[in-house]
């Protein structure tokens, strides 16, 4: 470890995994750089977005009074879709409209600026507008810290904590990708957004809300049969909607994103609740989708990793998170990078509570036990053939003709599943896989 250092600990990515590690480490006492390629913490993220806050009782008592929330989301829904059709599970709930929060929408630009300011008001130094371009090494071979794209811009520093969203370059370039099945491309997902603005009032009315009560819509279909899904967020004077499209999927398929996302939007059971928007915002960003299988190693000799870099997403289908992955993960590297540099070891074996800590938490918890989910959620059944099948079968159920009998529900399932080739040992198969990954 070299002496004297530039800092005790540099952090690549100022988004909530960085920030949330800059904090910690901060926190302990270290000198902390942290690098944001954007001119401002928020400015290259996009995002839909609902966070679910409690991981901040630790990083920061008191969040609610002071996160930049735009609503609490007191009414969750999960909306299957065919071209013509749609089957909405809706729940609502008062709790969470008050505290113990369950889930809040917030703009990134918002969200990353406030933590951000957390950390540089524990101590860390915000380097913006900078990219680390390579990491430096000694001559064993351990990360000693960063290059970056500034003149005379080489960062040294006792523990490097990589922050830098998917497909991480610095991860790459210390090796830790290396065991990782595939290639990366058939991991990851394209999230495309837009922020249409609404008055609130019209906002309250359309989504039976109040005050700051907000709905969460996560969406199955109505993506042009190519693997992945869509979400609407109700905001306080604007609404998110957007999809989520497999990068080999959407490659295939010759159509562009904003093609898709234009065919949700005129969805007729989508259509009447934005109708009116104003488009303030078109975005779009890659999403690690593989889960805990594709995560890199996570601790090197000098070096961290965490948050979408690790990629730390949920992507179960009804659980679409990341935001709090990040937060966990950056929290415990911070303090990990923080323990190692006071015992002036930063090799990979007193960075290794970092990892145990992870085990511990819900963030590896949470992963390993939903390995299985992305397979199941990205596999064509569960895309194209149930939804099909489930809107069938209910349409079937509640429609009225008086030339005959009331269906019999059995029947009913026969029929939607011949007609959707869908057979028995499938649904077994994929129910015990459900079971075994949420039961």
């Amino acid at each position: 470890m070299n002496k004297h250092p530039d800092f005790d600990v540099v952090v690549v990515g100022a988004g909530p995994a960085g920030a949330a590690a800059a904090l910690e480490a901060a926190r302990a006492g270290r000198s902390v750089a942290l690098l944001e390629r954007g001119p401002y913490p928020g400015a290259k993220n996009v995002y839909g977005g609902v966070v679910y806050g409690s991981v901040l009782d630790e990083l920061a008592p008191g969040w609610p009074e002071h996160m930049p929330v735009q609503r609490w989301v007191t009414r969750r829904s999960t909306m299957l879709l065919t071209d013509h059709q749609a089957l909405t599970v809706d729940f609502r709930t008062e709790d969470w409209g008050s505290a113990p929060y369950n889930g809040a929408t917030a703009l990134r630009a918002e969200l990353d600026g406030w933590l951000v300011s957390l950390a540089q008001e524990a101590g860390a130094v915000l380097v913006p507008s900078t990219t680390a371009t390579g990491l430096l090494r000694d001559a064993d071979g351990r990360v000693t810290g960063v290059r970056t794209d500034r003149p005379d811009g080489e960062l040294t520093a006792g523990v490097v904590i990589a922050c830098d969203g998917v497909n991480s370059f610095l991860a790459k370039e210390a090796g830790l990708f290396a065991g990782v099945p595939g290639r990366q491309a058939e991991h990851t997902s394209l999230g495309v957004k837009e922020t249409l603005a609404l008055p609130r009032e019209v906002i309250e009315e359309r989504f039976g809300l109040s005050g700051r009560h907000g709905q969460d819509i996560e969406i199955l279909g109505g993506t042009g049969g190519i693997p992945g899904g869509g979400f609407l967020y109700t905001n306080l004077d604007s609404v998110s909607i957007g999809v989520v499209l497999s990068l080999t999927g959407l490659a295939a398929s010759g159509v562009r994103p904003e093609e898709v996302l234009a065919e949700l939007k005129a969805h007729p059971a989508v259509a009447p609740l934005i109708r009116g928007g104003e488009l303030k915002e078109y975005s779009a960003h890659l999403i690690p989708e593989g889960g805990y299988d594709t995560m890199p190693e996570l601790v090197g000799d000098g070096i961290l990793v965490a948050g979408d870099a690790a990629a730390m997403c949920l992507a179960a289908g009804v659980w679409l998170e990341g935001v709090n992955y990040a937060l966990g993960s950056g929290m415990h590297a911070g303090r990990a990078a923080a323990a190692a540099c006071a015992g002036a070891d930063t090799s990979a074996a007193a960075l290794a509570g970092y990892r145990r800590a992870l085990d511990d938490s819900f963030v590896l918890q949470d992963l390993r036990r939903l390995r299985r989910v992305p397979q199941l959620v990205f596999s064509d059944r569960v895309q194209r053939a149930y939804p099909r099948l489930l809107c069938d079968l209910v349409q079937g159920f509640f429609t009225v003709d008086n030339r005959r009998p009331k269906p019999r529900l059995r029947a009913l399932a026969r029929s939607a599943a011949r007609r959707h080739g869908v057979r028995l040992r499938h649904v077994l198969s994929d129910s015990f896989t459900g079971w075994r990954s949420f039961g």
